[in-house]
């Protein structure tokens, strides 16, 4: 009798395990900052695009300027606004370049609620509403993701005509990392195929991760260099969110493609 009852309470078990899962991951994967303190916009401009409407902010180059300008899109990590990081891009800005900070839906704001496939078009939208500002240079626009932004980056990479991809602290797939939890792959609703992206891109990629990042492992942006031919991997002392800002590299990486001369805006900052 006691097996008949365990054989009839572990299916339930079972379903209930699924379906909370199902139901609660967007809420882990997705976390809002808590108390976030407000940031004044500065010299950003919130900007609109795509529909349903996504949101952004656009900083314009602080340093010698081109007209038409460059430009990165920047997607940020899953507990963070776009709105932190409006005064973090001031070295870039110094190049000559523009950055825009792209907003999930549901985040800072921005109307909808999160999902890769939100986000995804958050990201398409913010891309060909930037080729065709005439402010922009549309050939030298570059895609930088950082933690779940890779995501973001990445599906530029395989659906738009970047200029270069820069991907920070990133992953291959949300579903190895979920598989650490007893998740397993098949009840991730938002994998964020970041390998499966790569394998259409054939532009510059630079891969930066911390050799101590305790969320995504380091081999994971090993694997995510060794996807596309000619990828450069710039590896640091650090974990997964307290790593410096890789403004050196990066522009070392923008002048080996001839997206920024070495006389043009100032220096990189040590």
């Amino acid at each position: 009798m006691r097996l008949t009852s365990l054989a009839l309470l572990f299916p339930g078990l079972i379903a209930a395990y699924v379906i909370a899962v199902h139901f609660g991951q967007r809420s882990v994967m997705f976390p809002r900052p808590w108390g976030a303190t407000p940031v004044s916009l500065g010299p950003a401009e919130r900007v609109e695009f795509g529909s349903p409407p996504a949101l952004g902010y656009l900083l314009p180059p602080s340093g010698k300027t081109e007209r038409p300008f460059p430009l990165i899109i920047f997607a940020h990590g899953n507990a963070e606004l776009a709105e932190m990081w409006i005064d973090q891009f001031d070295e870039v800005r110094s190049w000559g370049w523009g950055v825009l900070l792209l907003e999930y839906p549901g985040y800072g704001g921005a109307p909808g609620s999160p999902s890769e496939k939100r986000i995804r078009q958050a990201a398409l939208a913010a891309f060909d509403w930037a080729a065709n500002d005439s402010r922009i240079a549309g050939d030298r626009i570059v895609a930088y993701g950082r933690s779940l932004g890779g995501g973001a980056a990445a599906s530029l990479a395989a659906e738009r005509p970047i200029a270069g991809l820069i991907l920070e602290s990133s992953f291959t797939s949300v579903r190895p990392l979920a598989a650490r939890f007893l998740v397993p792959g098949w009840l991730v609703r938002d994998p964020f195929d970041n390998l499966a992206a790569l394998r259409q891109y054939r532009g510059p990629l630079l891969v930066v991760h911390g050799l101590e990042d305790e969320i995504v492992p380091v081999n994971e942006g090993r694997k995510l260099a060794a996807a596309v031919a000619g990828a450069e991997i710039h590896l640091l002392e650090c974990g997964h969110n307290d790593c410096p800002r890789p403004w050196v590299r990066m522009r070392q990486f923008l002048e080996a493609r001839g997206l920024i001369t070495s006389t043009s805006g100032g220096k990189p900052a040590a």
